[in-house]
């Protein structure tokens, strides 16, 4: 019995060594801006865990989550800047971006508790933006958000009075500020990986399967389904801003640019191509389609020149058509998702024997 428990912990310890090391390997390998896109990797990793708990678990289509993004991330930007003169350390404002977006998690799923599928769709996606354009509009006549040229100045993420925007040497090892975000954003993901294996295993992650699979029979079971739906809104909506808090932080600039509906489209995709439900499957399908297209705009170019002596096609152009060609490939060979969950492998292979 115990020999299991050691190779457990073993493998446990090798991976955090791995991640320890993870950006110094980057780093000297590819250079910081590549440890930046895992900083970005990592802040996607958490929306999608947020989007996985509405989606994966309750099973309620949401083409609006990134606006429990910009809810985060403006308020970091209004309680930590001088466009109001305030400047809030990150401890309060990280949790009161969880409420917040919370909030407008209840907001959200109240009025469409009686919608499913395609109108559930369009009626978060239209949530998404509303909070857009009125992030856009909130200027006049009094300027609470900056309009579309958003906040800047925004104070960086300081941890015991330390600034992460900047170098700090510790024992003679220099961290630099990437570097010192990436550990923040990796801890804060594994407190978020944490959250979602309990939940994932109580009794509420248990009634929004039960949900997901079947509502009327859930309903019939006595699972109060209003409600249930509501918290998975509302937790799942806290993650959402946590991250939004943590991106004004690290970019310390934020605009309504940046929170369009690609971007709720994107994680959306994490969670459908990784595999909805399954934890690890969603981790794996932020990391990838994170870090996967920078690659393709980083090498679009330098392939061309190889291959045709010239530049045929724009790398953002190219970029995004391989992106497509390659999630088209995934849902036509793999449907359940690259590392879906093993219940929903089975039910696809059930249909797909009949």
């Amino acid at each position: 019995m115990s020999n299991p428990k050691h190779k457990a912990w073993l493998g446990m310890v090798l991976i955090g060594v791995a991640l320890a090391l993870l950006p110094f390997l980057v780093g000297k390998g590819l250079g910081n801006s590549w440890v930046r896109v895992l900083d970005f990797a990592l802040l996607y990793v958490m929306l999608a865990l947020g989007l996985n708990i509405v989606v994966g678990f309750a099973g309620l289509l949401d083409l609006g989550y990134i606006a429990f993004y910009a809810v985060g991330a403006y308020l970091y930007a209004l309680l930590a800047s001088p466009h109001f003169g305030l400047h809030w350390p990150v401890w309060a404002i990280l949790p009161m971006g969880a409420l917040v977006a919370g909030l407008f998690g209840v907001l959200l799923g109240a009025p469409t508790l009686r919608l499913r599928g395609d109108y559930l769709a369009i009626v978060t996606l239209g949530f998404g933006e509303i909070v857009r354009i009125f992030m856009n509009n909130l200027n006049a006549p009094v300027n609470i958000t900056n309009g579309p040229q958003g906040i800047s100045q925004i104070d960086p993420v300081r941890i015991a009075g330390v600034p992460l925007s900047k170098s700090l040497d510790v024992f003679g090892v220099s961290f630099p500020s990437v570097y010192l975000y990436y550990y923040l954003f990796l801890a804060l993901t594994l407190l978020i990986v944490f959250v979602s294996i309990r939940l994932e295993d109580s009794r509420i992650g248990r009634a929004w399967v039960a949900i997901r699979e079947d509502e009327i029979a859930a309903k019939a079971c006595g699972i109060d389904t209003r409600n249930v739906k509501l918290l998975a809104f509302a937790m799942g909506a806290s993650f959402g801003g946590v991250s939004g808090g943590l991106f004004a932080g690290f970019q310390e600039f934020v605009s309504p640019e940046s929170f369009g509906l690609m971007e709720s489209v994107m994680v959306l995709c994490m969670v459908v191509l990784g595999g909805m439900g399954h934890i690890p499957g969603v981790i794996l399908g932020g990391l990838l389609l994170a870090i996967l297209p920078e690659a393709l705009r980083h090498g679009a170019v330098p392939m061309q020149q190889a291959a045709f002596g010239k530049v045929l096609l724009d790398p953002e152009s190219l970029r995004m058509l391989l992106f497509g060609l390659a999630l088209i490939a995934v849902m036509l060979y793999r449907p359940a998702g690259l590392w879906p969950e093993a219940r929903r492998k089975r039910e696809f292979l059930a249909e797909k024997a009949k």
